[in-house]
Parts: C-alpha cells; structure tokens; sequence
C-alpha cells in the first residue's frame, strides 16, 4: 500500500488564556479550547517506529501553549500566531487545520463555544 497523507493531532486542548475585545476578558481570561491537525510525511515513523522520526505531539504542544499564554484580542490573531510558530518549528509540516475556541463567549448566548477555524498550506513544502 502507497502512503497518501498523514496527521498528527491534538484535540480539545484546554487552556485559560487573555484573548478578548472587551476589558474584562483581557483582565480575568476565559477558557478556550484548541483543535490541531498536522499534515506531515509519517511514512519514516511507520517504518522505525522510532519518535525522532515523527512529529512530537508533546513539542507541538509547547508551541500552542506559548502561543496561547500570549494575549490577543482576535482568535483569528492567536490562530495565525499558532499555524505560523509551528511551521517555524518544524518546517516539514504539510498542513495545518485549527479551530480555537472561546468555551463561553461574552455574547449572551447559552453555547458550547465561538471561535475561529483556519486551513493552511505550507506552500514551502509543496
């Protein structure tokens, strides 16, 4: 069998971070929550089975998580921040989908959450 794609992902990771227009939100945070999917060449990994051969969910971890420490007002701001610090990191990324979400956004609604959900090419990797 021939190898078409593959992913690395990360979902609903939480966080309580200082994303928000509104002063409130800049000074008593909110929780969030962070849906990663990493399109990247895992056909070494499959091979080794050795971890540096693949993408290190725990070191894309590290990056969201700075990432997200840093306040912004707009989520489009914070996931752009996210997708461009990890094809900084790991040049060899693909692809990336993110979704961050404001688990419970000053809007005065009862939902699960708003956000912002973006799809990136690595254009360098094409």
């Amino acid at each position: 069998m021939k190898l078409q794609s593959g992913y690395i992902y990360l979902r609903g990771v939480r966080f309580h971070a200082f994303h928000g227009v509104m002063p409130q939100e800049r000074a008593v945070g909110a929780d969030f929550a962070v849906d990663l999917r990493i399109g990247y060449d895992v056909s070494r990994a499959m091979r080794s089975d050795e971890v540096e051969d693949t993408l290190n969910y725990a070191e894309v971890y590290a990056v969201v998580k700075r990432e997200m420490a840093q306040p912004s007002q707009l989520l489009e701001h914070v996931a752009g921040r996210i997708a461009e610090a990890l094809a900084a990191a790991f040049p060899a990324i693909r692809s990336v989908d993110l979704a961050v979400t404001k688990q419970n956004p000053p809007m005065g609604a009862d939902s699960k959450g708003a956000g912002v959900e973006i799809h990136l090419i690595n254009d360098k990797t094409i």
